[in-house]
């Protein structure tokens, strides 16, 4: 049997999702549960931490626990890899993201953790080499504020990438333009990518990574990398949290007819 403060927390987190307590709306203050024969102080505040660990509210002095707007955070589509952002300036697309959204960033809100490892046969398609060939694993988790929003790896042939920044463990980007600027000065200039997404039920341990409310799927993403003649650079794997993105893409829309023609 669930304790009590768990039951509570389930019970308003329902609430929570069905519309009972909107986005910035307060939930009753702690007393006033206590009163209404919620359980007893520990309880409450029990329930209202758990709910603050899952995402659905904040508690700060003097304005209670209210629940946390849910405005997501664009996630931009072919967009965030212009060239001008990373190659020119300092815009990783993890922050062209926050950019277009209006939201404020850390540079330091990526952490992340690289090691060299064996391709199972996921990462072996996706970059094209055996499975169990040694690569390098870039590991992400990315955070806006204290709330994670999502994690992302990178895999690398070593070949590619050894002896550059993208190698190097200090957490944030790799240097002034990120990873595709390391590879636009290893010689290795990004061209064309591919991307797809599904949804699923996250594991357990990304439920707790993501700090994810119950119940609440996550986007994968599969995203692999080429140059102009083909060679692969990258294949990523990201989780995102599927209620924290708002995913938008802006494309000239293809006539292949046409383009047939032209070729004749």
């Amino acid at each position: 049997m669930a304790p009590k403060w768990r039951d509570l927390a389930d019970r308003l987190a329902e609430q929570i999702r069905s519309g009972v307590y909107a986005p910035g709306a307060p939930l009753p203050q702690i007393r006033e549960l206590v009163e209404a024969g919620e359980g007893s102080k520990e309880t409450v505040h029990k329930a209202y931490k758990a709910l603050e660990a899952e995402g659905l509210v904040t508690s700060t002095r003097g304005h209670g626990t209210v629940v946390r707007p849910r405005v997501p955070l664009k996630r931009l589509g072919i967009a965030r890899y212009d060239k001008a952002k990373w190659r020119d300036g300092d815009e990783v697309a993890f922050i062209a993201d926050r950019v277009a959204s209006g939201r404020a960033y850390k540079r330091n809100e990526q952490t992340q953790t690289v090691s060299r490892v064996e391709a199972n046969s996921l990462v072996a398609a996706g970059l094209g080499v055996s499975v169990g060939s040694e690569v390098y694993a870039r590991a992400r988790l990315v955070k806006e504020g204290p709330q994670p929003t999502h994690t992302l790896t990178s895999y690398y042939r070593p070949e590619h990438v050894e002896g550059t920044r993208i190698v190097d463990p200090t957490p944030g980007p790799a240097g002034r333009g990120g990873g595709y600027r390391v590879l636009y000065d290893a010689g290795y200039e990004i061209d064309h990518m591919r991307e797809a997404l599904f949804a699923r039920v996250p594991t357990a341990d990304e439920v707790q990574m993501l700090q994810l409310p119950a119940g609440e799927p996550v986007v994968e993403l599969h995203r692999t990398t080429y140059t102009a003649d083909g060679t692969i650079v990258e294949f990523a794997v990201g989780v995102h949290s599927a209620s924290r993105f708002a995913w938008e893409y802006d494309f000239e829309v293809p006539d292949s007819a046409q383009d047939r023609k032209g070729q004749e």
